[in-house]
C-alpha cells in the first residue's frame, strides 16, 4: 500500500512539473541596447541568422564560456581586479579583459547621467544637445545655446 502511494505521489509530481514547463513561454520579451541589436543584425546576416537568432547564439556562447572557470579566466579576473598587470596577460586574455572593461563602461554610461552628477557637485557643464548644438547647462537649471 505504501509503495502504491509513493508511485501515485511521484506521478502527480511529474504531472505538476510537466504542466509548469508547458506554461513557460518559449520566448520572453526582452530589451536590448540598440547598438547590440544592430551588431546582431549585421553579424547574423553573415551567418544566415536573424538578429534574434544571433543574440541567442551569443548568449549561449557567453553562458558556456562564463560557466567554465579556467586558469585564463582567473588571470583575466585578476587583471580586472588590479592584482595582475594587464601586460602579463596573453593577447587573447587581453582581448577578453578589454571586452569586459568595454562592456562595463557601456553599461555604466547608459545608467548614469553625468550632467546631474556634476551639477550635484556644483559644476556647470557644456554638452551637445539632441540636435547637435553646443549647450551650457547652468546650475540653476537654465540652458544656453552656445553656437
Amino acid at each position: 500500500m505504501i509503495h502504491l502511494l509513493q508511485n501515485e505521489t511521484k506521478r502527480n509530481e511529474t504531472k505538476r512539473n510537466e504542466t509548469k514547463r508547458d506554461k513557460v513561454p518559449a520566448d520572453r520579451v526582452t530589451r536590448f541596447a540598440a547598438d547590440l541589436l544592430e551588431s546582431a543584425a549585421v553579424e547574423g546576416a553573415r551567418h544566415s541568422r536573424s538578429a534574434k537568432q544571433q543574440l541567442d547564439h551569443w548568449a549561449r556562447v557567453g553562458r558556456t564560456v562564463s560557466s567554465h572557470q579556467s586558469a585564463a579566466q582567473r588571470r583575466v579576473e585578476a587583471a580586472l581586479a588590479g592584482t595582475l598587470d594587464m601586460v602579463e596577460l596573453s593577447p587573447e586574455e587581453r582581448l577578453v579583459a578589454n571586452a569586459e572593461v568595454d562592456a562595463s563602461i557601456t553599461e555604466r554610461l547608459s545608467a548614469v547621467h553625468y550632467g546631474d552628477v556634476l551639477a550635484g557637485e556644483g559644476v556647470t557643464t557644456v554638452a551637445l544637445d539632441g540636435d547637435g548644438h553646443l549647450v551650457r547647462y547652468d546650475l540653476d537649471g537654465t540652458t544656453t545655446r552656445l553656437d
